[in-house]
């Protein structure tokens, strides 16, 4: 077993203890027997397309009705989903997926190579927000009703490494109800798959009011093996954290996260709920706009202060993320030089971060030419900072951290704290890009360094990106790092491929390309009646939890 694999199965253990189109509530058929689940969670589920947005929370949600041709287990490993097997032909550049029979979609659609092949062109085109998932260059063929080839024309070994959450659709369903595009997360205007689904999944959804509720029942004509008691689900925003710890503490839910970690020791100590604390892959970090002449959000005016390396580290040297781990995290953060996790980067320990030097930043912006005005404590300059406050742990909290220490060296920022959905808007807008400095976290659905340069550190292309670049919020650019991503992509050798790998986050972390925070941990209130599992990229999954 590899170092990561222990690392990872040291914190994946399974811990115990604590619709359709017409279908809503009054025209559903009685509900299955078992118990109902009540999951509360910090933010909104804004949309059930599973193409609108590449966020965990979002696809976690969705991934209890759609599902995927391949599925990831308790420990992540890679296992069949509604393909039964596959194979790889041609020395690499065609791979072969033979599906399930008799699996039907919640409207009574069988699961056919047709919707396979919809799927993939519905998750390339231009408002999707996973066009990742499929370079544009593969060509997708249905050899018969239930055989599937994906041509390639370069090989490419971690093919299906993110397929667990590109969940598949029905073509004749999508066609029906005008839904053969996908709803940009920026749309102002919800579409018919924004508020419904059909999925093939464990649960249909049977209700969904964005912001109040939505109802998950279990499906009783799942094809898979089913390992939990549950009747339905009902997931339920709340957005106050004292709410949600009362309403966890009071029975009123079973399931809330994240806990805040002010108050772990009280739940813990709590009867009806204990806290599942465990690591998580997710990287925080901040973005530079590194890419507009001028800031859309800056008092500096005709030139980008982050077009100037010596800006950039100044801005990372001026962050104590021990202040961070210590006082906003409560330990309960692990900082890091990368944008990815140990756990999943066996190499993480070549690098280390550049330390936190008061001095040194101060002299750095001196050299780039932003002066104190008006004496020793005046400002140098202001700028935007973008961040949501209902998205990570802390997340405001760490924002409100990074503001106070920018301004000890004389950077004054306008904070614009805002829920996640008004957040991912305004970022992802539609060739906008709109912030000059934001906070994001990042989970690489495919537990690789791969999927981190392809999407938050490659050249962006606005015009035709096809999905590379998709997160890259600041616009970093570096060709030589461009060219080191598309070789790993190819390499099957594991000596080659982590040197590669190595070679781009040392061009990366020489140029500050990002400021790279913290893993943060995971943190989730669970009533001491219910069972379930625990995965680090932090997706809850209903099919695995049984309440007694």
């Amino acid at each position: 077993m590899t170092t990561k694999r222990l690392l990872l199965s040291a914190g994946l253990a399974l811990a115990i203890g604590a619709g359709i189109a017409g279908w809503n509530t009054a025209a559903t058929a009685q509900a299955p027997q078992g118990q109902t689940l009540r999951y509360a969670f910090q933010g909104n589920l804004n949309t059930l397309d599973p193409y609108s947005l590449n966020e965990t929370t979002t696809l976690s949600l969705q991934g209890n009705a759609y599902e995927g041709l391949t599925r990831r287990d308790k420990d992540l490993s890679i296992i069949p989903g509604l393909a039964e097997r596959w194979e790889i032909l041609d020395n690499g550049l065609r791979w072969r997926f033979h599906l399930r029979r008799n699996v039907k979609f919640h409207g009574g659609e069988d699961f056919t190579a047709e919707d396979v092949v919809f799927s993939a062109t519905r998750v390339r085109a231009a408002n999707s927000d996973l066009r990742s998932r499929i370079d544009a260059n593969v060509e997708v063929v249905a050899v018969d009703s239930h055989t599937v080839d994906f041509k390639l024309k370069q090989p490419n070994p971690i093919l299906h490494y993110e397929w667990d959450t590109w969940y598949m659709m029905s073509k004749k369903w999508a066609e029906a109800n005008g839904a053969v595009q996908p709803t940009s997360a920026s749309a102002a205007t919800p579409s018919f798959a924004t508020l419904n689904a059909n999925g093939t999944g464990p649960f249909r959804i049977a209700q969904h009011q964005i912001g109040v509720r939505t109802v998950f029942q279990r499906n009783p004509n799942w094809w898979g093996k089913v390992e939990h008691n549950l009747a339905e689900v009902v997931f339920t925003p709340i957005t106050s954290a004292p709410t949600r710890v009362a309403a966890l503490l009071s029975g009123e839910v079973d399931v809330i996260d994240p806990v805040p970690l002010q108050d772990v020791q009280r739940v813990n100590a709590s009867q009806n709920a204990r806290v599942m604390e465990g690591p998580e892959l997710r990287t925080i970090f901040l973005n530079f706009d590194q890419r507009r002449d001028e800031l859309v959000a800056s008092s500096v005016k005709g030139k980008n202060p982050f077009k100037d390396v010596r800006v950039r580290q100044a801005f990372f040297q001026a962050i104590d993320i021990e202040a961070i781990r210590r006082q906003v995290m409560r330990g309960a953060a692990t900082p890091t030089a990368l944008l990815i996790s140990p756990l999943i980067y066996e190499g993480s320990s070549q690098f280390t971060r550049t330390p936190f030097d008061l001095a040194a930043a101060n002299r750095l912006l001196d050299e780039a030419g932003y002066p104190r005005q008006g004496g020793p404590t005046g400002t140098r300059f202001e700028i935007m900072f973008d961040c949501p406050n209902d998205r990570y742990v802390n997340d405001a909290a760490i924002c409100q951290a990074v503001t106070a220490m920018l301004a000890r060296v004389g950077v004054k920022i306008n904070p614009n704290f805002v829920p996640r959905a008004q957040y991912f808007a305004k970022v992802l807008a539609t060739g906008g890009f709109n912030s000059s400095f934001s906070l994001l976290g990042w989970t690489p659905g495919s537990f690789d360094s791969w999927n981190v340069l392809q999407n938050l550190v490659r050249c962006r292309d606005d015009a035709a990106s096809g999905g590379r670049g998709a997160f890259n919020f600041g616009g970093y650019c570096n060709q030589q790092v461009d060219s080191l991503t598309d070789q790993i992509l190819v390499e099957a050798d594991p000596a080659k491929r982590s040197a590669l790998i190595a070679q781009a986050y040392r061009i990366m972390t020489s140029e500050f390309s990002h400021i790279p925070l913290h893993q943060q941990a995971l943190a989730w209130g669970v009533a001491r009646n219910v069972e379930l599992v625990q995965r680090a990229d932090n997706q809850f999954l209903f099919h695995w939890v049984n309440k007694r």
